[in-house]
């Protein structure tokens, strides 16, 4: 008389079981579809405020590169012209009166010459259409020569692999970092000997700095704003920079670069 119960409670346990299993399928599932979703939430929050900081970024290097020009317009249409009249005005004044006023004269046209040329390289570094319109290559060679025209580098530039020439801004973007790199070794290496190496090949654009400077240890490697500002830089255009120094040897700053990225960099 008692097997029915019996039947009964074992058949309701097994479907008990079985909905108690597939109920924590069901739940596991849903917490699956849930983490996905905040995966996914999470990402594209991080690729909005990654796009925020690059859309910032490449707002404030804009800024820049119209205070650049602004600088440089300064420098050519204006000082220049005056040091221009002043050497002109120099080289009109009677040099007869004497062989130490006419020496003076002539040391200060020197001088004045001296400051135009330079003021004039100045104007041509930081003039952004001069670097857009003459290529990475040719702006890397002119900040070599005038790195070597001081007589206080050893200068070894190379090229190798087949270039490929990146979008213009693309180029000036890398152009800026190579500056920040040199001006950190004139600031802060106290070096004699500078090799600046540019690599292409298939995947992307290796650029690499490197001077026989004082180095430095690896706790001070976020010297200033100056390796930050390079990094950041480097970020817009989905490259990456790394530094490598010892103290008293040497320090290492080498820019990677992809190219499928950059080709149409704007």
């Amino acid at each position: 008389m008692l097997k029915a119960p019996t039947e009964f409670i074992e058949v309701f346990i097994v479907i008990t079981t079985v909905l108690i299993f597939c109920l924590m399928i069901f739940i596991t599932i849903i917490i699956h579809r849930y983490q996905v979703k905040q995966n996914a939430y999470f990402r594209n929050i991080e690729t909005l405020k990654i796009s925020h900081q690059n859309t910032l970024l490449q707002s404030q290097l804009e800024i820049q590169e119209q205070t650049f020009q602004n600088i440089s317009r300064e420098i050519h249409d204006s000082i220049g012209q005056k040091l221009t009249l002043a050497k002109l005005h120099l080289n009109t004044l009677d040099h007869s009166q004497g062989n130490g006023i006419a020496a003076r004269i002539m040391d200060s046209v020197e001088m004045i010459t001296e400051v135009i040329n330079d003021l004039s390289d100045i104007s041509k570094s930081m003039n952004s259409e001069i670097i857009l319109n003459n290529g990475l290559i040719k702006a890397l060679e002119f900040e070599a020569s005038q790195l070597l025209k001081s007589g206080r580098y050893a200068i070894d530039f190379s090229v190798s692999g087949s270039p490929v020439f990146l979008a213009a801004n693309s180029e000036l973007v890398l152009f800026r970092i190579a500056q920040e790199a040199l001006t950190n070794i004139i600031k802060h290496a106290e070096a004699t000997e500078i090799k600046i190496r540019l690599h292409y090949n298939s995947n992307g654009i290796t650029l690499i700095i490197e001077d026989n400077g004082k180095g430095f240890k690896s706790t001070e490697i976020n010297f200033g704003t100056g390796l930050s500002n390079m990094k950041k830089r480097a970020g817009t255009l989905n490259g990456k920079l790394t530094t490598h120094s010892t103290p008293h040897t040497c320090t290492q700053i080498i820019i990677e670069i992809p190219l499928y990225e950059n080709n149409n960099h704007v």
